[in-house]
C-alpha cells in the first residue's frame, strides 16, 4: 500500500531545450528549421540568383557548427531573417520593458502618438505603466540578470524624470 501512494507523487521531466549541451539542433527540433530556412533563403519578389540562394545557405550551415556560442547564433540569425521577412522580433523581458517604456513616452508626448503622428501627453496613462515597470522590477527582484536590472533602473529613472518634468509643465 505505501508504493501505491507515492506513484501519484512522481513526475516526469522532459528536457525541452532546442539545442544539445554540444550547440547542435537536437533532432526532434530539426523539422521546424526548414520551414524558417525556406521562407529566408526565398528569393526577393523581384527575382533573385541562385548564387545568393547557396550564400544565404552555407551561411545558415555554418552558423550551426558546434561551439561555445552555437546557441546563441540561431537565435540571432532567426530573429535577423524574422526582421527581414516582416515577421515580430522574439519577445524577452529586455524588449517588454522597452515596450513599454515606448507606451510610456508616447502617452508623456516624447514621442508622437502613432495613429495622429502628433505628440499629445496623457499623463495619468504615462504614470500608470511608469508604475507597471515599477512593480515588475520589485516583483522580478533577484531573478534578473545584471544587464536586465540595469536597463530596468535606468528606464524607471529616465520616465520618472520625465514624468516630473512633464507635470510641472502642466496647466493647474
Amino acid at each position: 500500500m505505501g508504493e501505491e501512494e507515492e506513484k501519484p507523487r512522481a513526475f516526469k521531466v522532459d528536457d525541452r531545450r532546442r539545442f544539445s549541451p554540444e550547440g547542435e539542433l537536437k533532432p526532434e527540433f530539426q523539422a521546424d528549421e526548414p520551414t524558417a530556412g525556406a521562407r529566408t533563403d526565398a528569393p526577393p519578389a523581384g527575382g533573385g540568383d541562385t548564387a545568393s540562394s547557396a550564400a544565404a545557405a552555407s551561411a545558415s550551415a555554418s552558423t550551426s557548427a558546434g561551439s561555445a556560442h552555437a546557441a546563441e547564433r540561431p537565435s540571432t540569425a532567426q530573429s535577423r531573417a524574422r526582421a527581414s521577412v516582416g515577421v515580430a522580433p522574439e519577445i524577452n523581458f529586455g524588449t517588454f520593458v522597452v515596450g513599454l517604456s515606448t507606451q510610456a513616452l508616447v502617452h508623456l508626448g516624447e514621442i508622437p502618438d502613432p495613429l495622429s503622428g502628433q505628440p499629445s501627453a496623457d499623463l495619468p496613462a504615462a504614470q500608470q505603466l511608469i508604475d507597471i515597470i515599477a512593480i515588475l522590477k520589485e516583483k522580478t527582484r533577484g531573478n534578473l540578470d545584471h544587464d536586465e536590472d540595469t536597463l530596468l533602473e535606468t528606464i524607471l529613472f529616465e520616465l520618472r524624470m520625465k514624468y516630473v518634468e512633464r507635470a510641472r509643465q502642466a496647466p493647474r
